[in-house]
Formats: C-alpha cells, sequence, structure tokens
C-alpha cells in the first residue's frame, strides 16, 4: 500500500512508535543514519526538537507529541482518499473498522452494522471488540474509525461525536426469582444473592464496586466473566442475578428474563459514547456509519 506521508515524517513516526532509531530502522529496512537525517532535518527546518535523546531510546518532546497526533490524522486521511480512489475506479468494498467496549457487542452494534449493511452494498466491516479504554485508544491513534465504548469522564483525546447515559441499571433475574416480583432493587438486595458481573477492568465492575464501598456492603459474586452472554445465562439459570445494562438485552433477553431497576447514584454515572479521532476529515460513509450508530443507540438505550 502506497503511503502518502513524506519521507521524513514517515520516518519520525516509525521511531516515535518503535522508541529507538535501531528499531525503526529494522522496520522500514532503512539505515539508522538515513533516519536520523531525515529527523534532524525535520528539527531544523520546524525549528524544534521533537525527540529527546537518552541512552535506552528516545523520548517525544512536546512537539513531537503534536506532530505525532499530526501525522495519524494525516494516515487515516490519506487512506480514506485511497479507498475512495480504489471504490471509483474499481468499485472496490469499503471497510470500515469499528472497536466496541463487550456491553455494546451483543445487541446494538451488531443491529446497527446489519442496518447499515441493508443500504450500502459496498461496505464491509472489521468489528474487534476491546475495553472502553483500549477503544478510545485505537480511536486516537488511528487504528480504529469509529468505537462505540463506556465512559466514567470527560475524553481529551477523542472527539465524542454522541454521549448517552448508558447506568449499570438492572438486576437480572428469572421469572421465579424472588427479586422479581420488586419493582426495584437496592445494593442491599444485591448482597442477599448470588451475583454475576463482568470482570475487574470494566466500567459496570468499576461503578459497582465503588457503590458497595460506598454502602460498606460486600456481595457475594459467584461469576466474574469478560463477556456478558455468561452473565446473562446466569440469571436464566435462576441461580442467581445478574449486573446488566439495557443496551446488553436482546428480544429473547427481556421476554424471558425479568429486569429490575437498581436504585443507586453512583450506577448511574456512566456514560455510552461514539468516539472518532479529533481534527480527521471524515469520508462521507464513515459519517453516515456514525450517524447510523447514533440513531441505533437512541433506539436500544
Amino acid at each position: 500500500m502506497v503511503n502518502m506521508l513524506t519521507p521524513a515524517l514517515l520516518y519520525f513516526h516509525a521511531v516515535a512508535q518503535e522508541g529507538t532509531l535501531t528499531e525503526a530502522a529494522e522496520k522500514l529496512h532503512v539505515s539508522a543514519s538515513a533516519i536520523s537525517r531525515q529527523i534532524n532535518k525535520l528539527e531544523s527546518s520546524l525549528g524544534t526538537p521533537l525527540f529527546n535523546r537518552h541512552a535506552r531510546g528516545v523520548e517525544l518532546t512536546e512537539a513531537g507529541r503534536l506532530l505525532l497526533a499530526y501525522v495519524r490524522r494525516a494516515e487515516a486521511e490519506g487512506a480514506a482518499v485511497r479507498e475512495e480512489l480504489l471504490v471509483s475506479m474499481q468499485r472496490k468494498t469499503r471497510t470500515l473498522r469499528v472497536a466496541c467496549a463487550e456491553g455494546f457487542a451483543r445487541v446494538w452494534v451488531p443491529a446497527a452494522i446489519a442496518n447499515f449493511s441493508r443500504q450500502h452494498d459496498d461496505v464491509e466491516f472489521h468489528l474487534d471488540v476491546v475495553s472502553s479504554s483500549e477503544g478510545t485508544r485505537r480511536v486516537a491513534e488511528g487504528e480504529a474509525d469509529v468505537a462505540a465504548v463506556f465512559s466514567l469522564g470527560p475524553q481529551s483525546r477523542v472527539t465524542v461525536e454522541h454521549p448517552m447515559p448508558t447506568p449499570v441499571a438492572f438486576a437480572l433475574v428469572a421469572p421465579g426469582h424472588p427479586l422479581a416480583a420488586q419493582p426495584r432493587a437496592t445494593l442491599q438486595d444485591l448482597c442477599r444473592y448470588k451475583l454475576a458481573i463482568t470482570a475487574p477492568g470494566s466500567s459496570q465492575r468499576e461503578l459497582l464496586d465503588l457503590a458497595m464501598q460506598i454502602e460498606g456492603l460486600t456481595p457475594s459474586i459467584t461469576l466474574q466473566s469478560d463477556h456478558i452472554n455468561p452473565v446473562i445465562q446466569f440469571a436464566r439459570s435462576g441461580v442467581g442475578v445478574s449486573l446488566v445494562s439495557g443496551l446488553s438485552l436482546d428480544r429473547r433477553d427481556r421476554e424471558d428474563l425479568v429486569a429490575v431497576n437498581i436504585d443507586h447514584p453512583v450506577l448511574r454515572q456512566r456514560q455510552g459514547q461514539v468516539q472518532t479521532m479529533t481534527g480527521r476529515t471524515q469520508p462521507a460513509i464513515l459519517t453516515a456509519f456514525v450517524d447510523a450508530l447514533i440513531d441505533a443507540l437512541e433506539l436500544f438505550a
């Protein structure tokens, strides 16, 4: 694939990624001295150092970090231009790279992709289910076109196209469970039963642990999983209670199980976000898909 960056920017990017001139030279199959000359010229033309040199390698200066952000945007836009050219010349299928958190992957994002595909035969998707922090990183660094993730605070590395409250809202139980007859559940209620929840590192787990700590409670966590399906199946078994958000529930879940509202302010301190790269000029097809994601989020939330 043709890279549209100048050699100096290409070498700069490689050194920033690898951390040493030697490793960047090996990656690009050029000499370290050639890379060093290009970077020296680049620093001279910009009038500022881009790296701090030390015995173990290099570190980006503040100017270097600003230039790296520009290079990532330029690479993303260059890739989009190349793809648009191929589409116009060869009727080539375009690819959108999507990253999403586990809670969005079971229903909402696949539904948005399916609906979008009905109207766009020339688009294919590459979907990676990752942690929210990893999804944000991939968008910020140009490794994904768009991310659907959870956030517990403001974002500075990406553009939030759409925020929406996505609380850890429900105690999910089988119809015969004692909580099924209650209009809402408290944290004290949850502590009376075996609990299934996502594993440490998820925003859901972080909020539950904080809420329990504030109330001085210790839940009986029987199942913790990186995936939402085992958590929901735990509720379906009737053994105990599963903690979920509405975005994770499909039609069968809503018909077969009972979702009891949980009443605690800490569990409401979470947003779902559609994120894109800051400063990037979006291809029209990406803008259309972002709009489709937002429409689907508002439908499922």
